[in-house]
């Protein structure tokens, strides 16, 4: 049964992400007709075709690697010094083997010459180019509202999981009382597994980052009441000072640093708690920013990456993960022993932070990825805005085909990483802890 679940994970991320790929295409094939721009070709997937079908001037298909998905536009770049105008595509694997101006190119059809891409107004081209990674800001927004405000956001509640039995300095990084610790305040003061905290010292409780706040503000005499088998109950604990974790301004626990702060003893219960439609934006946010850093810190998690690959050593939690490694994630989230409800919304923000970070990935400003299209199309509109200001001569498109060899080693590094990101995801693999 286990095995049968994991392999429904795994193809479901299988799935998502070829829904994602061609939601992505879909934004670049839409725009590009609405300009148009003629599209031969849009494709999910690459090497052999599985499945085609022509619809008026495009071809549709599938092909056998569900890896990425490119769309083919006419003119993607000016015309070489022959003349010659070839058909370029949107996937950065693809334009690494086309030469950008002679090799595989499409010959042009009668008519052509108004539906070139190159010869559109650089305000259309970066709707075209934004518009792939915006489908997938789009879905995953989409996804992210979803969850948040139908099914909530797992999280610590007021309501009380465990209560400790004696007070340890979570310094010591020990579960386990040893003769001469002092007994937890909670339960002196008679708190039980079960109870909700609704109130602290007359002050209603709303949520655990303000009673937790208020726990490590008091030292001394507190009334905590608690709800517990339908009745309200006045708990009377005395709490102490206690060197406890240190949290940051959104409560998560920052690793290994710890602060002196009034201490009750007991762990919160987690549980799904509906986010309003403000609250969930707030940490889409927050999320976006993670992403965005994440993004920024990726080449100083290549040495980590290296040693969890190859040396043995432990793959750290907020390790960069790749297809492979989030399939195995998705595999073994149907594994967990959780309500079905939650695994589908495990299962669903997997997908939706996946499409988060094409978005964000896309947004580079590096050839071959979307984002290096777009500065190009802005930076011939910033020299064509120049131009006119001085009255000096229109310098004409801007040609990103003599970018290609910055795209090439740009490519090369990006297939470097993600092979690296594979080994490491096949032999030390992240796991849901």
């Amino acid at each position: 049964m286990t095995l049968l679940m994991t392999v429904l994970g795994v193809v479901l991320f299988a799935v998502g992400l070829l829904v994602s790929i061609a939601w992505h295409e879909l934004g670049h094939l839409s725009t590009a007709k609405i300009f148009g721009i003629r599209v031969p070709q849009y494709m999910v997937g690459f090497g052999p075709t599985i499945w085609s079908r022509r619809k008026g001037e495009t071809e549709y298909g599938i092909k056998a690697i569900p890896m990425g998905g490119y769309i083919r536009m006419i003119g993607m770049f000016p015309p070489g010094e022959d003349g010659k105008v070839t058909a370029r595509s949107t996937s950065p694997f693809r334009s690494m083997i086309e030469d950008a101006r002679s090799a595989a190119y499409e010959e042009l059809q009668p008519g052509d010459d108004t539906r070139l891409f190159y010869t559109r107004k650089p305000w259309k081209r970066v709707i075209v180019m934004f518009a792939g990674p915006f489908m997938n800001l789009v879905l995953a927004v989409a996804i992210f509202l979803t969850t948040l405000m139908t099914f909530g956001l797992n999280t610590q509640t007021t309501s009380v999981a465990t209560v400790s039995d004696c007070v340890i300095q979570q310094s010591e990084k020990r579960d386990k009382c040893v003769p001469g610790d002092p007994a937890a305040p909670a339960k002196a003061a008679g708190l039980k597994a079960g109870d909700k905290i609704v109130a602290f010292d007359g002050r209603p409780v709303g949520d655990w980052s303000a009673l937790q706040k208020d726990i490590r503000a008091t030292v001394g005499p507190a009334t905590i009441t608690v709800e517990r088998a339908g009745q309200r109950v006045d708990l009377k604990a005395n709490l102490i000072e206690n060197k406890v974790a240190k949290t940051d301004g959104s409560g998560r626990y920052v690793k290994d640093e710890y602060v002196t702060a009034g201490f009750l003893g007991f762990a919160p219960a987690s549980g799904y708690v509906p986010q309003s439609f403000g609250q969930s934006v707030d940490r889409m946010g927050e999320m976006m920013q993670a992403g965005v850093e994440s993004l920024v810190a990726l080449p100083s998690k290549v040495p980590d990456l290296w040693n969890a690959a190859f040396n043995g050593a432990e793959r750290k939690q907020d390790s960069p993960m790749g297809v492979v490694g989030a399939a195995r994630v998705s595999g073994e989230i149907f594994t967990l022993d959780i309500p079905a409800q939650h695994q589908l919304v495990f299962f669903l923000n997997l997908l939706a932070g996946f499409n988060l970070s094409l978005f964000l990935f896309n947004m580079l400003p590096l050839l071959p990825l979307d984002g290096g299209h777009i500065a190009g199309a802005l930076w011939e509109s910033f020299r064509r805005t120049v131009a006119r200001i001085f009255r000096r001569p229109d310098p004409g498109p801007f040609d990103v085909a003599k970018l290609m060899p910055v795209a090439y080693v740009v490519a090369g590094l990006f297939i470097c990483f993600t092979l690296l990101v594979m080994v490491a995801d096949v032999v030390n693999p992240i796991k849901i802890t």
